[in-house]
């Protein structure tokens, strides 16, 4: 089999999975929207960003306690270094919560139910508003790199609506995410 041959027959098993995925949760009981939602929010790596890392025994790895908590507020970044010259575009903090580059740096938001620093007064609606436009709240600021919301926009709603009923279900956490900042040639 030729590589693009592959290539097409890999795109439609991922195609026909996903079909296969959906149709498993249509209609579930709201118990089971929860659990679709933690499979989703699992499977599309929000963990890799949201929840930062930290050194244990075998390297860094997800620290659970401050699950999908965001960029550490005791975690004062210095200025970012200078960005690489050439295809090199992009520096990340050792926790992966903070990244920089040509859009400035960002820091990976609360996805928790915190009532002050998380999602908790946050509505059903704004959250897949967010996700749909790449806008804070649906209408605010741009959300920047790396957050994938071009691919989250793809989603359906009801999927979204899903990761929504679970990130309400996990510990709050009370944390204070900065503010993203400007590349350093607007500062």
């Amino acid at each position: 089999m030729s590589l693009s041959n592959w290539f097409a027959a890999a795109l439609v098993l991922v195609g026909v999975g996903g079909v296969a995925l959906t149709s498993v949760w249509a209609g579930e009981p709201e118990g089971t929207r929860v659990e679709r939602g933690r499979f989703l929010v699992t499977a599309m790596g929000c963990n890799d960003c949201h929840t930062p890392l930290a050194l244990g025994p075998n390297g860094p790895a997800p620290d659970m306690t401050r699950l999908l908590s965001g960029h550490p507020e005791g975690l004062v970044m210095p200025t970012a270094p200078t960005l690489p010259e050439g295809p090199w575009g992009v520096v990340a903090s050792h926790t992966l919560t903070a990244w920089n580059g040509p859009w400035g740096t960002s820091f990976t938001a609360n996805l928790t139910p915190d009532e002050e620093t998380g999602l908790g007064k946050w509505t059903e609606d704004e959250f897949v508003a967010t996700l749909k436009t790449g806008r804070h709240l649906g209408r605010g600021r741009q959300i920047l790199p790396p957050m994938p919301w071009q691919n989250a926009a793809q989603v359906p709603d009801e999927d979204l609506r899903a990761m929504f009923a679970y990130l309400r279900t996990i510990p709050a956490v009370k944390n204070h995410v900065p503010q993203p900042l400007p590349p350093a040639s607007v500062r």
